[in-house]
């Protein structure tokens, strides 16, 4: 294989891996202030317990986040060296605006959140998980940027530098401001966003479930159940918005993408494939169902108005139909299912009828597997949709401006075998990581919130009193709390 595809492959697989950590964490802290707001609103014990199991768990996730994407930084020096020198002045900016502005304050109360529930006070504490949550936020924004100006750019210019007797090309920002809000940033940062917050919504159901299905910490469930099925909701509907905004977005600036999206061959009035099998040779989507003029009615708000095809492109600037058509068509599949189950399931809160509804719990506790693939996939369908460039070619004040190809991106010493051992190595490590992560997990939702429980029944033995959800009294039971009255 060619040094491009493995590194290509490499890039891929790192950044895949670690995408499985940073939304589930921006998800997991939006849960977490939501149930500590509620601690410090009431001071009802429950509420504490909850929050402090999620923070125990955002805290595995915020450990793996950091740790697998440092990797992608040594790669952009090893891998993608011409690359790395086209955007340095770009992604420098931005990456320095990250650490300045979202990790530090991120860490920075990180500690405060993890380890001072007994040391400052409720407020304090409150004050961390908060600022934990934007820090997160703050590193996607700037994350997403960054990402977002290879789609779309804006606010530079191209310099040309001598290297050793080569002239080589680079990009250097002109406009700051301009480059922070390219054409797409707002709105994929939207879309990364409420990805995200849905991800954290489904682990909290899928736990929640669990605990239902094994009758275990009735409270504790009746607490994070429905705060997190109203947060999937909310956001599964706004991915519906967010997602319809983009696809315009993509139409306007990189037409080539969203033909790929869709299979749209030729230029005219588009058709929408709700799914199928695109052959580029025979310009077709097989085996697929489209509705006549749907794409040109979502696009243009008509369904004449023609769509841009792949045909307007060369041969040799057209993105891999194939993949970024089943990429995008999971994603938004996905999204529809999201918006049906919480959006079904809500009326069912009401006196507790979705927690005697077995099966659906058992949907519930599955279901989280759906924003894993919906935030890969989405990732996967942006990136191979923009192929075969790395760095968008643009147009700045009517002049033309280069972009940068990804197969002129490569480091020029890397060779073939060097990247496929390096590929071997970090499999296998992160392999390991992940046994670790699903471990340590495994252990920390066995456990459950039992600790605080125990503590609380120790503080309501000696007359302290705990108060549910339903504003009943807790009592004691064994190794449990148990609400009259209450079933599963």
């Amino acid at each position: 294989m060619s040094v491009e595809l493995l590194s290509r492959l490499q890039f891929a697989g790192t950044i895949m891996f670690h995408y499985l950590f940073p939304p589930l964490t921006i998800g997991l802290g939006l849960i977490m202030v939501l149930l500590e707001f509620q601690w410090l609103r009431t001071r009802d014990m429950g509420w504490n317990r909850a929050a402090r199991f999620w923070t125990r768990i955002f805290a595995l996730n915020f450990a793996l986040g950091v740790s697998t994407g440092i990797v992608m930084e040594f790669e952009f020096g090893t891998n993608w060296a011409a690359y790395s020198r086209f955007v340095g002045d770009v992604f420098g900016s931005a990456l320095a605006a990250e650490g300045i502005f979202a990790f530090f304050l991120e860490s920075g109360f990180l500690a405060v959140l993890v380890f001072g529930w007994d040391r400052v006070g409720p407020r304090m504490h409150f004050f961390s998980s908060l600022m934990v949550w934007l820090g997160g936020m703050f590193s996607a924004v700037w994350i997403v940027i960054a990402n977002s100006w290879q789609q779309t750019p804006a606010g530079y210019h191209i310099v040309e530098q001598n290297l050793n007797g080569k002239i080589v090309h680079r990009a250097e920002i002109t406009d700051f401001w301009a480059m922070v809000f390219n054409p797409s940033s707002m709105d994929r940062l939207g879309h990364v966003l409420i990805g995200s917050m849905i991800l954290g919504a489904f682990f909290v159901m899928s736990i929640s479930a669990y605990y239902v299905l094994r009758n275990k910490h009735h409270d504790f469930t009746r607490r994070c159940f429905p705060t997190a099925l109203v947060v999937g909701a909310i956001f599964s509907l706004l991915a519906l918005v967010s997602g319809h905004d983009q696809a315009k977005m993509v139409a306007a600036y990189q037409p080539a993408k969203l033909a790929a999206f869709e299979g749209h061959f030729e230029t005219g009035p588009g058709d929408l494939s709700l799914f199928g099998w695109p052959d580029a040779d025979a310009k077709t989507i097989r085996g697929g169902v489209e509705l006549p003029g749907m794409l040109s009615w979502l696009i243009h708000g008509d369904t004449t108005t023609p769509v841009t095809g792949l045909d307007d492109f060369p041969l040799d600037e057209r993105p891999p139909v194939w993949l970024s058509f089943q990429a995008y068509h999971v994603m938004v599949a996905l999204g529809m299912f999201f918006i049906v189950l919480t959006v079904g399931s809500m009326p069912l809160l009401k006196g507790g009828r979705i927690y005697r509804m077995r099966k659906l719990m058992w949907v519930f506790v599955f279901a989280v597997l759906g924003p894993f693939i919906a935030n890969q996939a989405g990732w996967v369908a942006a990136e191979v949709g923009r192929q075969p460039w790395v760095v968008y070619p643009s147009v700045q004040g009517g002049a033309s401006m280069m972009g940068l190809r990804t197969t002129d991106g490569l480091s020029e010493s890397v060779e073939a075998g060097h990247v496929l051992w390096s590929i071997v190595m970090f499999g296998l490590i992160y392999v390991l990581l992940f046994t670790i992560w699903v471990y340590v997990l495994n252990e920390k939702i066995r456990h459950g919130p039992e600790a605080e429980e125990k503590g609380d029944a120790r503080r309501g033995a000696k007359g302290e009193g705990i108060i549910s959800v339903s504003g009943e009294r807790l009592e004691p039971g064994g190794d449990h709390l148990i609400e009259r009255g209450a079933q599963p």
